[in-house]
């Protein structure tokens, strides 16, 4: 019986007597087992390695008191934007030491369920563009400089909607504004 066959080692056809043949010789035979054994170490060196990586992980998320290094591994951050949080005062933290800050692991755990990206009018929500005035519209109307207008906008918190590279304000709460 002869089949023809591809080699898995040198991808060259040859003629296989059995059906169950792989190689096309036993040079290719031998390389292929050597490939196989040496595959299968590396991928269990690379399994070790993972392990032996989340394992500091897994480690902390066991602990009930963090550190700040502890926080910015867990959370994929620097220990700067930690103290940062910490600073605004969004996440708890204490000060046991002078270079020593630790914080509970159920207040990082609120912090990262509760967080509110930015403060959201409570109006945002309800306005269209339709009800908005695009800003080079409020400038023209109330004949006010960009400066003012933006100044204006971040001092009185007016929620600001974006539609592509435009950007619209509420006519109702403008018009109460600058009338």
């Amino acid at each position: 019986m002869n089949v023809q066959r591809i080699c898995k080692y040198c991808n060259n056809e040859f003629t296989a007597r059995t059906t169950t043949t792989q190689y096309c010789s036993d040079h290719c035979s031998k390389r292929g087992y050597k490939a196989r054994i040496r595959n299968a170490k590396i991928e269990a060196t690379q399994q070790e390695t993972k392990k032996i990586l989340s394992k500091p992980i897994e480690d902390i998320k066991a602990k009930e008191f963090l550190s700040v290094r502890d926080v910015a591994k867990l959370i994929g951050c620097s220990i700067k934007t930690v103290y940062n949080i910490i600073n605004s005062k969004r996440l708890h933290a204490v000060n046991i030491m002078e270079k020593k800050t630790i914080i509970k692991r159920s207040d990082l755990d609120k912090f990262l369920h509760i967080q509110p990206l930015k403060p959201v009018h409570p109006d945002s929500v309800h306005y269209s563009i339709s009800e908005c005035y695009s800003l080079t519209e409020v400038k023209n109307k109330y004949n006010i400089s960009d400066s003012v207008m933006h100044s204006l906008i971040k001092r009185k918190n007016i929620p600001k909607i974006k539609s592509g590279i435009y950007s619209y304000v509420p006519k109702t709460i403008i018009d109460n504004l600058l009338k």
